[in-house]
């Protein structure tokens, strides 16, 4: 027996992939599924099946593709409706790979078809789980997610400590937990760096599975600090239950270089969006007039999810030499499979060609400071809530609102005024200082963010813990 888990950090995401005697099973693929069938090619195996734990909704899984390539049977466990061929699973339902087996366990609460996979070795003993997104190391999923369901969240959330309680904590402490996501993602509050642990140390470590816990008790802890689900986590999930474009005619098309001006008219044409994923330091000194910037060296696909809030949106690319066919993969996880080529020579093709380039005033946190002092300056933190509420500047002229929602509040600011932008370190700020500065509005990045701001003798407000006074 094999297994191997294939982490993707920058969705936080685990696949699995699993062999026993020449037959393999996938739990929650990725979209680009070659290297799955590269893998079992090279071990001389089948891929017979492909488990969904659920219908994801942080990223676009790749069972539809995989499933057409191989002929390998797409699995969800109950209450599961698809728009294409899947065996929906009965409750206890078992599946042979090889010498080993699959048992299906129906564990809903983080959406109704949300099923563990508990996987039974050659000698009849309970060796792991798949946990999905129903139990975290150090967390379980939020349950706000369900696809058109009429059931609430608090609904939802009893539904899981049910299942916690009634299918995941029985099992024996030495069962290994192998779940779909780790820190980093946003299924869930305070998930572990770990990606694997054991489920006795979830029973004494995750405030979930606290044996004491009533279910009023469990409802309100998994729902306190929940903020509001990314606006592209219902249309991943929807993608997922529904189908989807192949993956390699989606990276055909978008991994196509462009010359400026062909680059220049199918903006223009089709109404696309200049996406830049260089290097904020790169961009803030020269970029296309009205592009936007998500740099691949950050949080990317998470978030284009956010800020993007249409996945058909055409997309035109202006990346770091070599890492365009990457930009497209990324993109595509998180469903958006629209993109149309890329800038080819990168910047330096665009002037080259006579083109108009822009920039954005980027000053140090110092400068920032004598501005602050000596002028009534207009600043923008664009951090998260918890960051802003833990410390921020302490004036009447600082703006807050997270960059999640920037969309939101656009209505709110005004084109008359300079807006001084920060967020922790940088790079949200650029993308926040890109998104306004291409809506007519005036701004400054803040380099070093509220990290270098901190080394000034700006006053800070920090939040004090009401029990510790």
């Amino acid at each position: 027996m094999k297994i191997e888990q294939i982490y993707t950090g920058c969705l936080a995401q685990g696949a699995y992939y699993i062999e026993s005697n020449g037959e393999v099973a996938i739990i929650d693929p990725l979209r680009e599924t070659q290297q799955y069938v590269d893998k079992a090619n090279k071990e001389d195996a089948k891929i017979k099946y492909i488990f969904e734990t659920h219908f994801h909704a942080d990223f676009v899984s790749g069972h539809v593709d995989l499933a057409k390539k191989t002929g390998a049977i797409i699995v969800f466990g109950p209450e599961a409706e698809t728009g294409y061929d899947a065996h929906i699973a009965a409750d206890q339902e078992t599946f042979k790979i090889g010498a080993i087996t699959i048992k299906v366990l129906h564990t809903p609460g983080h959406t109704l078809e949300s099923s563990t996979f508990l996987l039974i070795d050659e000698n009849g003993e309970n060796h792991a789980i798949f946990s999905g997104d129903t139990l975290f190391l150090g967390d379980v999923g939020r349950p706000d997610l369900a696809i058109k369901s009429n059931l609430t969240k608090e609904d939802l959330a009893g539904m899981l400590y049910d299942s916690l309680r009634n299918k995941i904590m029985p099992l024996a402490d030495n069962i290994i937990v192998y779940p779909a996501h780790g820190a980093g993602s946003a299924c869930g509050k305070n998930l572990s760096k770990d990606t694997v642990g054991l489920l006795g140390e979830q029973k004494k470590t995750n405030y979930a599975l606290r044996a004491d816990m009533t279910k009023e008790e469990f409802v309100e802890e998994v729902l306190d600090g929940i903020p509001p689900p990314p606006q592209y986590f219902a249309k991943n999930a929807m993608m997922n239950k529904s189908g989807y474009d192949n993956f390699e005619s989606v990276l055909k098309r978008g991994n196509t270089g462009l010359t400026a001006e062909d680059f220049e008219a199918i903006a223009n044409q089709e109404g696309a969006l200049v996406l830049d994923v260089r290097p904020q330091e790169e961009f803030v000194k020269e970029h296309i007039p009205n592009s936007i910037f998500i740099g691949i060296n950050g949080g990317f696909a998470p978030w284009v999810g956010a800020l993007i809030t249409d996945l058909k949106q055409p997309i035109l690319l202006v990346t770091p030499e070599g890492r365009e066919e990457e930009t497209v993969t990324r993109l595509s996880r998180v469903g958006y499979d629209n993109t149309l080529g890329y800038l080819k020579g990168g910047i330096h093709a665009w002037k080259s060609a006579g083109k108009d380039i822009e920039t954005i005033e980027s000053i140090s946190a110092e400068v920032f400071s004598n501005r602050f002092k000596n002028d009534s300056v207009s600043t923008l933190d664009v951090r998260k809530d918890g960051e802003y509420k833990s410390e921020h500047l302490d004036s009447d002229t600082v703006r807050h609102f997270a960059l999640d929602f920037i969309n939101d509040n656009m209505s709110a600011l005004d084109k008359t005024k300079t807006y001084h932008v920060h967020c922790a370190g940088g790079y949200r700020s650029v993308i926040a200082a890109s998104i306004l500065k291409a809506r007519g509005f005036n701004v400054i990045d803040i380099a070093g963010g509220f990290a270098a701001i901190k080394k000034t003798d700006l006053p800070i407000t920090n939040f004090i813990c009401p029990s510790t006074l």
